[in-house]
Formats: C-alpha cells, structure tokens, sequence
C-alpha cells in the first residue's frame, strides 16, 4: 500500500462468544494516544455476527468510531475469514496505524493481512509512540531479551504492529459517549474458508486461576531447587487466592505447564500484586511481569536484577521465608474472619 492514508489509528477489536477480550481495551487505550499525538481519530474495527451491543464499550474506552464487520460466516474466528474481511476494509479506508492483539488469534492473522495489503509487521509490542517524523516507533525485545529494538516502517502503509496483552494500559471509560457506528458490507464467501469449526471443547479446572486474568500471581522460579518444594508456591497461593507461576528455567524443566510461564515466551500479565519467589529476573521474565502494580522479590541474593523492578524486595532464604509468610497469612486471614 502506498503512502497515503485517511487519518485514523485502528484498534482491531477481538471478542469471544459476544464478550471483548480484555487486549482490546488495552489497544485503545494506546491507541488514543498515537492518534493524539497524530491528531487523527481512533477507530475500533469489530467483526463477527451480531455485535453491535458491544460499540458502546468500545466507545466508551476510547473509539471515536466503530467499523462494524458482521455475517454468519464471521460468528467464530477463522484466519481465511478475517483475513479477507479485514484485508479489504484496510485497502478501501487505508489508515495510517493498525494495531492487533499478540492473542492466539492476533498472531495467526496479522501477518495474513500484512502480506495481503504489502506493508510490515512488528510482533509482540511491548511500546509504542510516534516520532518527530510522524512515524509509529515499534519498540520489543529482541535477541532473546538482551536489547530492546525501536522499529519503524518508513515506506509502507499502514503500519502494523501486534501488542502484547497485559502490557498497555487502558483509559477509565466515559460511558456519556454515543457510539459512531459504520456499517462495513462484508464480500466472504464459504467457498473462501477453508477451515470450518466443529466443535468448541473448553478444558475447565475450576481451582486454577488463569495467570493471565488473575490480580494476585506467585511465581516461582530456580532457587526453588527442586519441582517438590512447589508446594511451598502453591499453599501461598492458595492462602491468597492466587494463580501459581513461573519462569522459563522452572517450565522447560517440566516443573509446570506452559501456560503457567511468565515472561517474554510465556504469558504477559499485570495484576495487583506480583511475588517473586526465587527468580533472578532475567529479562525475558521482566518483560512478562514488569507493569505489574506491585511486585514483591525474594531472592538470597542482593544483586538480583528482579530487585530493580521490586517495590518491595526481600534478601533472604526462601525456605523459611515463604512457609512463615504463609502461616503468618494464614492467621491473619482466620482471626479476621
């Protein structure tokens, strides 16, 4: 695509079975302040089948328009699907930024829709701004976590770039505003898809909590020792209500599920609070934790560099540490209650 463009930032808005996901608030919330920075509007772009209701939180949060994308054949998410209803949009309005959650689904079809309407793509977005030149600064780790990369896309339009979620913050929303809603007609057709969903299997554990969606995370790492004294993670976590992390060393030593990993190739999370229990804090797990509200490190040796992230930071032996913690937490909790 050439260079020239309407002025608008987009803001891909990813729903589920009629909910928003939570990255799609959060893409707003940067979004409008790229497109103030530019001075152009911010649009949220919606697709799926009978979503209309949900242009009033987008709104709320921040969309100065919605593009409004619905048919049957875009009710559940499919690459083919979304790829082409977005490619075309992207071709007819041509914006200067489009922005995507680096979701499951952000990640299959961003890039489809990057190589169909020529431009660039950075993945997985930990900041954005926009410099002298008006240009979008794509900024994300890179070599493994050991520097931090400031991309831009000189030639090409729009210039895209995925986000990853729990990283940007979203704005409190003003529920006064009216949704602009612009209908887009919609040219896919069965014959387009390839791929077609039979069923949908959720696997449900109702006493895990999700890391990515929890406000409170204990997360272990190396210093652990040994995958037995998990344990230790895990009855505070319990006492706390808290999901159960951990990093990269701890998961590929088969210690925890992939899902449970925090950092840059695990999950991206910002709760209330974040306790880090034996972890060094390499970078590639800072990136995962860092905008947490408050973090709180154990760790027996001071140089650590997780405590340079730390509100709270505590030089010890984590083995009598976290068990008197934890019962001192306990006894609390019981004579309160």
């Amino acid at each position: 695509m050439s260079q020239e463009t309407t002025k608008e930032v987009w803001a891909i808005s990813e729903q589920h079975e009629g909910k928003l996901r939570p990255v799609s608030f959060e893409l707003l919330g940067i979004g409008k302040k790229l497109s103030e920075k530019l001075g152009e509007e911010l649009a949220a772009v919606l697709i799926g089948n009978n979503v209309s209701d949900l242009a009033k939180p987008l709104t709320a949060y921040g969309a100065d328009k919605v593009y409004l994308l619905e048919d049957e054949l875009l009710r559940r998410y499919t690459p083919d699907g979304y790829t082409k209803a977005l490619s075309e949009l992207i071709s007819n309005k041509k914006p200067s930024i489009v922005l995507f959650g680096a979701t499951i689904n952000g990640r299959e079809f961003a890039p489809r829709v990057a190589a169909r309407v020529q431009t660039g793509l950075t993945a997985d977005c930990t900041g954005l701004d926009i410099d002298d030149e008006g240009r979008l600064v794509q900024i994300r780790p890179a070599f493994g976590g050991k520097l931090m990369a400031m991309i831009v896309c000189p030639q090409k339009r729009p210039q895209m770039a995925s986000v990853r979620p729990n990283v940007m913050k979203k704005t409190d929303p003003d529920w006064s505003r009216k949704p602009k809603i612009e209908r887009v007609d919609v040219n896919v057709g069965p014959e387009g898809i390839r791929t077609k969903i039979l069923d949908i299997v959720k696997e449900v554990n109702p006493e895990t909590i999700k890391v990515e969606e929890a406000r409170i995370i204990v997360s272990g790492g190396r210093g652990l020792g040994s995958p037995e004294n998990l344990k230790m993670i895990e009855d505070l976590a319990q006492v706390l209500g808290a999901a159960v992390g951990g990093s990269r060393a701890i998961v590929d030593a088969g210690w925890l599920p992939h899902h449970q990993q925090i950092g840059q190739t695990g999950k991206t999370v910002a709760p209330r609070l974040y306790m880090a229990i034996g972890i060094s804090g390499a970078i590639q797990h800072l990136v995962g934790m860092q905008t947490s509200d408050i973090i709180i490190a154990i760790n027996k040796d001071p140089e650590a560099p997780i405590f340079k992230v730390a509100t709270f930071g505590i030089v010890g032996d984590l083995f009598q540490l976290v068990p008197a913690i934890t019962e001192s937490l306990r006894k609390a909790i019981a004579k309160k209650n």
